[in-house]
């Protein structure tokens, strides 16, 4: 076969950069002058004394050693070499974001060199002179974030293609013909990227599951579970494995754990939960004081370490709520069963038990395990009712079961008497710092085929706030009472806001008169508590919520205690929802662990966990906001011929962001799709501005939509801009 030949360089081509990428992809291997030849495919004399040039050159600037005669090695330390995180943007463009470097770098498509989004990898940065701004390239993908994906299919003769619906997957996958399994054209499947040769525009990879046709409504909430590498069943032998636990009370077990079973107790909860994992008890004292117990589900009694069981809820870490369903940490037996506090059956459980006084302050504590009774299940909405009348009969309207009830005044007096505690406990925390984010919640009516049927929203209101505030009081003196034995324990940390987001944030609520004061940590949390107090209602509460959450850090979970700055608590931890969160079972067992006089278990071990469970909370909230933005999307379908009331909620260089007032779905107006006159982003006004008119579309300004387009597959809503809010039909 004859050598294929290259053409000669242009005369003063300089390969050095091609020649220190070369090198730095096998850091540990020396190159001749030759074998990088081979490498650029270039083997006219003229091209390799060039190269033979740039090595001694590169050579002489020390950037590479010549580690034998006329081979050369990348030196193994250099400045401009860096590890860290891509984060792609939706245009085929991404930043490489690492803590070495003081800002990010920008890095174009064809420096990508086969990285994804979150990858872990090795950059060469270009620019770093003063003035100019710092580019690189991918040199080494030294961990891939995922490597299975959710598509559509597209089947050839020979091949098939699998295209995603993420903006920020640039890529689509190549099947070979073996590895399309039973894919059908058109189907959504997960695949797996087995790998990606140099030289391959896409990466190779297999079908591993078929999820179904694009657009139904099974397939779409699965794609989404699916997409962020969560299950969607149990394994059959750990439901196998569940089913053989033994669930009776026994007598045996309850002599060794408190009775609470006298104690007047009950549970408020949503009205279509399945799971209670906690209840509250009331006793009045004779000394005048109550004793109010927490009680939680003993989840870590049935779930032993080592077993198949505990395996697969530590690496689910969370239930996950999506729209329609609940996809479980447990499986059923234990989280609507066994675990769960139904009115009228025993049930062991954890509790943490206060003596409290006329103004919330707790005199004296105990945590251990317990055996409980509740005595009434209420709704939030029976609470507040009881709350709100102080009446003892529940009217069939409010009733969880549709027919009127009476309700014993032991358990009116209870419920009021902690209600008045609650308020108490609730003005402590914010007068000490705390910010309340009473955020909209956007809920569906469903019928029995998952359709949705019409929007509501959820509003916390006082029967909320009580369980709330007691659910914080355990938590925090749970935390407290390990955290100051200075032991190995699971905090639930946050911390300090960021303050360029704050910033950026100061500057949108400005044109909405509103402002942050930044002279103090504690300044800020009561500005910001004033500001959401007087949005509270408005149009633009929604965006300033919202803006205000993503300038808060994350909470996460971990051994390294640092206080959480949103509840204003020097000591904080998750001790009240086992069923649903894995953190909350090992907090059960370090603190049994405690009780029992067990010394200080090992700090790296649980911060790896803590870890994971941080980042399995993060993949469930993504899978729990597509599940919500699928359902918008989906009854925004059967809604195109209508107008709407939208305010701005966010203005690109490619359009404005629009969300409805009355059912907070969010879709984009495109610029070229405003046809009124011919618009131009403003950046510092955030806003679009007219040519020939003049007039502005800002952000918070009111203006009358349509639908131009619901993509289910993508979730995305498209507008087409109508009027503004002060305009008359024409």
């Amino acid at each position: 076969m004859s050598k294929r030949l290259r053409k000669p360089v242009k005369k003063g081509k300089d390969f050095s950069e091609k020649i220190v990428k070369i090198l730095s992809q096998s850091a540990n291997k020396a190159f001749n002058y030759k074998q990088i030849g081979a490498k650029l495919e270039l083997d006219d004399t003229e091209s390799r004394n060039q190269i033979i040039k740039d090595l001694k050159i590169l050579a002489a600037q020390n950037t590479i050693i010549e580690a034998e005669p006329g081979k050369y090695l990348i030196k193994a330390v250099s400045k401009d070499y860096y590890e860290g995180k891509i984060d792609m943007t939706g245009r085929k463009t991404a930043y490489f974001v690492s803590t070495e470097l003081e800002e990010d770098v920008f890095i174009p498509t064809n420096n990508l060199n086969h990285a994804l989004d979150k990858d872990i990898v090795k950059v060469y940065v270009y620019n770093r002179r003063k003035g100019k701004k710092p580019e690189g390239e991918v040199i080494e993908v030294i961990e891939r974030n995922k490597t299975d994906f959710v598509g559509v299919i597209d089947i050839q003769a020979n091949f098939a293609f699998v295209s995603t619906a993420n903006p920020k997957m640039y890529t689509d996958i190549f099947i070979p013909k073996d590895k399309i399994g039973e894919a059908e054209q058109g189907d959504v499947v997960l695949v797996h990227i087995e790998d990606w040769p140099a030289r391959a525009d896409s990466p190779f990879g297999s079908v591993i599951k078929v999820l179904g046709k694009p657009g139904e409504h099974d397939t779409e909430i699965h794609a989404i579970l699916a997409e962020y590498g969560l299950p969607a069943e149990f394994p059959i032998e750990v439901e196998t494995f569940a089913q053989k636990i033994d669930t009776s009370i026994t007598e045996i077990e309850i002599s060794k754990r408190r009775d609470m079973r006298d104690t007047l107790t009950f549970t408020i909860d949503p009205k279509d939960a399945k799971d209670f994992d906690d209840a509250l008890s009331f006793k009045k004292l004779e000394n005048g004081n109550y004793e109010i117990g927490i009680h939680i589900a003993d989840v870590s009694y049935y779930l032993q370490e080592g077993t198949i069981l505990d395996d697969e809820a530590y690496q689910r870490a969370t239930s996950v709520y999506l729209v329609d369903r609940v996809v479980p940490m447990l499986p059923e037996v234990l989280s609507n069963f066994a675990c769960s506090l139904r009115p009228n059956e025993e049930k062991y459980t954890f509790s943490a038990i206060f003596e409290i006084n006329e103004n919330a302050q707790v005199m004296n504590q105990w945590f251990g395990r317990t055996v409980m009774y509740s005595d009434q299940r209420f709704a939030y909405e029976e609470a507040q009712y009881i709350i709100e009348t102080k009446d003892d009969t529940i009217p069939a309207e409010t009733s969880i079961t549709g027919a009127s009830y009476q309700v014993s005044k032991e358990i009116v007096a209870a419920t009021l008497k902690m209600d008045e505690l609650a308020k108490i406990l609730r003005k402590k925390r914010m007068a000490e710092g705390a910010i309340t984010f009473d955020k909209v919640e956007v809920k569906f009516n469903l019928d029995q085929e998952g359709e949705p049927q019409g929007v509501y929203f959820k509003v916390s209101k006082d029967a909320n706030h009580l369980i709330e505030e007691f659910m914080l009081l355990a938590n925090r003196k749970v935390a407290e009472y390990i955290g100051k034995q200075k032991k190995t324990f699971i905090y639930r940390i946050h911390d300090e806001p960021n303050e360029d987001k704050l910033i950026a944030m100061q500057t949108v609520i400005a044109k909405f008169g509103y402002k942050i004061d930044f002279r103090n940590k504690g300044d800020i949390s009561k500005s910001l508590n004033a500001l959401m107090e007087e949005v509270n209602g408005k149009k633009e509460q929604n965006l300033i919520d919202t803006l205000a959450i993503r300038s808060m850090s994350k909470a996460k979970y971990s051994t390294d205690n640092i206080g959480h700055y949103g509840l204003a608590f020097d000591y904080y931890s998750h001790f009240t929802s086992p069923i649903r969160r894995y953190p909350d079972v090992m907090v059960h067992r370090l603190l049994q662990h405690y009780l029992d006089g067990g010394k200080s278990v090992d700090e790296e071990t649980y911060e790896t966990k803590c870890l994971h469970s941080s980042t399995m909370e993060g993949l469930a909230t993504h899978a729990e906001r597509d599940s919500i933005k699928y359902m918008q999307v989906k009854y925004m379908q059967d809604h195109k011929d209508e107008e709407f009331l939208g305010v701005i909620s966010g203005v690109t260089e490619w359009g404005i962001y629009v969300e409805i007032i009355e059912n907070k779905c969010e879709g984009m107006c495109r610029i070229r799709d405003i046809k009124d006159d011919y618009y131009t982003f403003d950046e510092k006004q955030y806003a679009l501005t007219g040519a020939t008119s003049g007039k502005l579309l800002q952000l918070g300004d009111e203006i009358y939509v349509k639908v131009k387009n619901a993509d289910l597959v993508k979730k995305q809503l498209d507008f087409n801009f109508l009027r503004r809010s002060e305009e008359l039909v024409k």
